[in-house]
Formats: C-alpha cells, sequence, structure tokens
C-alpha cells in the first residue's frame, strides 16, 4: 500500500460562514453524514486496497463518489451548477465551485475518499491522474500532515511499483487493426525474426472456421508451440473470459515452471475494440499481478482505411476502425505500395493524426518492421488512456458489433477445380466486394500438390502456395468471408459447385 491515512474523528465544522447559517438543521445534519451507500463503498474499497486489488478497489471509490455526489445535491439545493460526476471526472474544478459550502466535515470525508482513490489509481500505475486526486485531496486540508505524507508515498510508490514491474511481469503486446490490414503477416515476421526472444502468442479468429491458425508460423523456435487460439467469438466480449484463461494456462506453464517467457502477443481479430481487451490487464487480479501491458500496436490498411473510419454504424454500435486508431501506441501504415500517391499517403495520416494526435506512425509494405519499433517499447499509459476515455476502469463494458457484419465459414472436404474456384471468386468480389471486408482460406486444388493460399480485402485478391499436403492428410477445404450483409446460402451454394466431382 502506498500510503495509510489516519481516519480518526472528524474535524469539527468551521462556524461563522454565511453560507452554513443560511441552511436548515436538517440539511446541515444530512450535509455532515455520509450517505449509508457511501460509507459501505469505501470500506470496500479500503479491503481492496489492502489486498491489492486495485481495480476493484476503483469500481467501489467510484460508486462512492456518486452516491456523495446525489447526497450532495440533495442537501445542498442552492449549489452551483455541476455535470453528473464532475466530482470524479474533473475533481479541482468541481471543488473551486462547491469549496465555499462545504464544512469541515464534507472536506474530511472527500479528502479521505480522494486519498484512497489516489492510491488505487498508483496501484494500478495511473501516477498522473493518482496525482490529481491527492492534489483534491489536498486542496480540501491543504496543512494536513498526512495528506502530504500520502502524496509524497504515492510519488514514491509510483517509481518503485514501474521498476518492480519492469523485472516481475511479463510484457505483453497487443496486435490490433480491421480486417486484412496484414496482423497475421507481422505475426509472421515477428516469429521468424532472428531477435532471441521466447514468445507465446495468443490468436483470435471472428468465425467458427478458424484460417490464421494455418497460416501462422506456429513451429517457429520463438514460440515453442506456446500458441493458443480462440475462434467463434471476438475477444473483447464474447471470448475474453477464455483471454484471460490462456493468459494463465501461459503464465503457469512457462514462469510457473522455471521457464519465463520474454513476452506474450495477442493478436484481435480485425473486428475487436482494443478498449476491453487492454482493460483485461488491470481487471482481472491474476493478470494484474503477473502480466504488463506492453503497448497496443494497431495495424493500418493504407488503401482501405478511410471508408471503414468513414462507415456510418448504427446508434449504439462502435466503430471499431476507429476505437483501434485512437487506443494505439504505435501505429504500422501498411500496405503502402497500394496507394497511388505520396499525397494520398499523407491524407491517410492526417486522418490518423485527427484521431491520435501524437501516435508514432510506420510507413510499412508487407508488415516489415524492426523489432525495435514494437517489441519492448513500454508504450501503453494507463494515464493517456484515461484522459481519453474516462470510462476506461469501469467494469461495465457493453461493446455491441455490427448486427448487419456476420462471417461465413466453409469447411469441407475434398477438392476444388481451380478455373471454376477463379470465376466464381471474380464474379463473387465485383459484385459483391464493396461488402466483403476479408476473404481467406486454405485450399486442396484438383491437380496441385501444395496448399492453395487464398486472401482477399474488398476486391483486391492475392493467392499463393504454402506447403505440400502431407502424405495421408486429408485433403479439405477452408474459407472464411467476413462482411456486411452476407448471404450464408449464397455464398456456401457458390463454392460448393467449384468443387471436383
Amino acid at each position: 500500500k502506498p500510503c495509510r491515512l489516519n481516519s480518526g474523528a472528524p474535524r469539527p465544522p468551521v462556524a461563522g460562514r454565511a453560507r452554513q447559517r443560511e441552511r436548515t438543521p436538517r440539511a446541515l445534519a444530512a450535509s455532515r453524514q455520509p450517505p449509508a451507500a457511501m460509507e459501505s463503498a469505501r470500506k470496500v474499497a479500503a479491503e481492496a486496497l489492502a489486498t491489492q486489488r486495485y481495480f476493484d478497489g476503483v469500481q467501489s471509490i467510484n460508486a462512492a463518489f456518486e452516491a456523495y455526489e446525489e447526497n450532495f445535491k440533495a442537501s445542498h439545493p442552492d449549489a452551483p451548477p455541476t455535470e453528473k460526476l464532475d466530482i470524479l471526472r474533473i475533481p479541482e474544478a468541481w471543488l473551486q465551485k462547491v469549496m465555499s459550502i462545504l464544512d469541515a466535515t464534507e472536506k474530511e470525508e472527500l479528502a479521505r475518499t480522494y486519498a484512497m482513490r489516489a492510491q488505487l489509481l498508483s496501484g494500478l500505475g495511473a501516477q498522473k491522474r493518482a496525482i490529481v486526486d491527492i492534489g483534491a485531496a489536498l486542496l480540501l486540508l491543504p496543512d494536513d500532515e498526512a495528506l502530504k505524507k500520502c502524496k509524497q508515498d504515492v510519488e514514491a510508490f509510483g517509481d518503485q511499483a514501474a521498476q518492480a514491474t519492469a523485472q516481475a511481469k511479463t510484457p505483453t503486446t497487443i496486435i490490433t487493426g480491421f480486417l486484412g490490414a496484414g496482423k497475421t503477416t507481422l505475426l509472421n515476421h515477428i516469429l521468424e525474426e532472428n531477435h532471441g526472444k521466447k514468445i507465446a502468442v495468443i490468436e483470435n479468429e471472428f468465425g467458427e472456421v478458424g484460417i490464421d491458425d494455418k497460416l501462422l508460423n506456429s513451429k517457429s523456435s520463438v514460440t515453442e508451440e506456446n500458441v493458443i487460439e480462440m475462434n467463434n467469438g471476438c475477444i473483447c466480449c464474447t471470448v475474453r473470459g477464455d483471454l484471460i484463461a490462456g493468459l494463465k494456462k501461459l503464465h503457469k506453464q512457462t514462469t510457473g515452471k522455471g521457464k519465463p517467457l520474454d513476452g506474450i502477443i495477442i493478436e484481435t481479430t480485425g473486428l475487436a475494440d482494443p478498449a476491453p481487451v487492454a482493460q483485461t490487464f488491470f481487471a482481472d487480479d491474476y493478470v494484474q499481478q503477473h502480466f504488463r501491458l506492453d503497448g497496443i500496436l494497431t495495424l493500418v490498411d493504407a488503401k482501405h482505411i478511410v471508408q471503414h473510419l468513414d462507415d456510418e454504424k448504427p446508434e449504439g454500435v462502435e466503430n471499431e476502425a476507429v476505437e483501434q486508431v485512437a487506443f494505439a501506441d504505435r501505429i504500422l501504415l501498411n500496405k503502402c505500395d497500394l496507394v497511388d500517391s505520396e499525397k494520398e499517403l499523407e491524407e491517410v495520416e492526417q486522418r490518423i493524426r485527427a484521431i491520435n494526435a501524437k501516435v508514432p506512425i510506420k510507413r510499412t509494405t508487407n508488415s516489415e518492421v524492426d523489432m525495435d519499433f514494437i517489441l519492448g517499447i513500454r508504450g501503453f499509459s494507463l494515464d493517456k488512456i484515461i484522459a481519453m476515455d474516462d470510462a476506461f476502469l469501469e467494469d461495465s463494458h457493453d461493446h455491441q458489433h455490427d448486427s448487419r457484419v456476420s462471417s461465413v465459414g466453409i469447411d469441407v472436404p475434398g477438392e476444388v477445380v481451380q478455373q471454376k474456384l477463379n470465376e466464381w471468386i471474380g464474379w463473387l468480389l465485383k459484385e459483391k466486394g464493396v461488402d466483403l471486408f476479408r476473404s481467406k482460406g486454405v485450399l486442396a486444388v484438383k491437380g496441385m500438390k501444395e496448399k492453395f493460399v487464398f486472401q482477399a480485402i474488398h476486391m483486391l485478391f492475392a493467392n499463393s502456395q504454402q506447403g505440400s499436403w502431407d502424405e495421408g492428410e486429408e485433403r479439405r477445404c477452408k474459407m472464411i468471408f467476413i462482411g456486411k450483409n452476407l448471404s450464408r446460402e449464397e455464398l456456401t451454394s457458390g463454392f460448393m459447385k467449384c468443387m471436383a466431382k
């Protein structure tokens, strides 16, 4: 714990203020007593602080502030107007407005609560925000020696915690980016690079048929087969529990056995909101104690990003492409070779800067980048995220995907006829390409010894051959289509017509 405050008897109220004389005895009595909800929430927060459950403690202390604010407005009907939760979002500005009508007891209660929140935030690593809250406490009680000592302890605790986590926690990188931006290609570069690091991979796909595991070099000596796959759900919502389970499993089979990892890479789906994935590193006690979020790396498809940023979503649905750029600590502006001019690339960068002004951007082709730009960067800042999204530490995530977007998976034994496949794919991309965000597959082609890899982003198509089918291995075809307003029947029947009889 960073510090412990003196929680003795409340200080006597300051007599003689005109505002205080104007209030009724009933209102004065009510204001001097913190509401039961506040006391209860603060007690839970104190227990969480004592056991280093900082995220849970923040939820409780926030509830205490909400209860206080509600009680304050009821007992001070003539108080200056403020917005809801200003008491939390901009504490010093809120206090400047209401300070003149706070009695000594109210100041004492608020100062204790702000100081406790500062300690909890410090434990999570939000050092700048913790200083804001302890500053609010000192604004209320500027001569309080316990608060002054607490501020010193919070500042010192932050430096100590940063040094401790550097050694004790496994650094973890989140790779995100919209469908087709080049995430799996980058991951293969990392796994094939001679950087001497031992890295584990957690891979998430949106759809019932997994393709990326076939495209990933999971036998790399870098991973030592520490690869966990999570399909048929998005890591930011439906399979978030699987992410926690996967991280626990990796820790137990590596660090727990005296074989610590140098890092973990989480590849999200192209439809993932990175915020709740990042929140996992603070919300789950086990993960918070054993893992450190090193950075969020967002790949941006230079050719297609603007249309995804401009995509109008239904009410209540987030634009994932915008969120991925907003939360990035590093951005790879990828596939620059597909863009026609320097001017167009500059316009894309301007769009990115409009969302995330200071993020470092590296232009790339085929996801090729120096490892120093993406690994071991210590790029994630909880303070920065809280400043951008003050709801980040709320345990009420309600991410909604666009209901118009779905996936259609095909997994059938047998072979396709290449001419039929080419004709059908050509028709499909021409007619449906705008709504087809991503198409990819690993196919058995009649007369071809190698596995045929098919990938498309909207109307851009590429194919390659990847290794031969092993002797005795069943030849089969796997495809996945992700897009808007897809017809499962149309896609499935069209593909099946390409199969060899």
